[in-house]
């Protein structure tokens, strides 16, 4: 049997016996490492200022690399994608209300409420295509299983 694949510290969260809810959290915690550098670089290496859309781009990609994890990992599970990216986001959330206490300009930004139904919603939607994907893809393949059954049935007819 081939081993798993699991996603760098993981063997931490064992005791979390919830696959989704092991996954947000371990998600969650990238997420809020990438933010608080992102931070700290933005607000604290001043060399980096002149290449400031360059260090946005970066750590947006890195930050939207980190939340298809959920997506990928519960693909045909709708209902787990939306516990674990909400658990991912809901940590990143506290995190952001934690870096805006440091960087007081955080918050003129973009509200927490704000910055939680924005994961919230954003997880939902992929959770609600998942799902009406996995949807259509049962129907097509019950009708390929009917017509394959129809044409076999109606040869067996024809030659009798």
């Amino acid at each position: 049997m081939a081993a798993r694949s699991q996603l760098p510290g993981m063997r931490w969260f064992l005791w979390l016996r919830i696959a989704s809810l092991r996954t947000g959290v371990l998600t969650g915690i990238y997420l809020s490492c990438v933010l608080v550098a992102w931070l700290e670089v933005a607000n604290r290496v001043p060399e980096l200022w002149p290449f400031a859309e360059l260090r946005n781009l970066i750590a947006g990609a890195m930050l939207v690399s980190i939340l298809t994890i959920p997506a990928l990992r519960f693909r045909n599970r709708p209902g787990k994608l939306f516990v674990a990216g909400l658990t991912a986001w809901a940590l990143l959330t506290i995190t952001y209300v934690f870096a805006g206490i440091h960087f007081t300009l955080l918050e003129s930004r973009m509200g927490a409420l704000h910055v939680f139904m924005l994961g919230a919603v954003s997880y939902g939607f992929v959770a609600v295509l998942d799902w009406v994907f996995l949807i259509c893809a049962g129907v097509r393949r019950e009708h390929l299983a009917q017509t394959q059954t129809g044409t076999a049935s109606a040869g067996s007819r024809r030659s009798h």
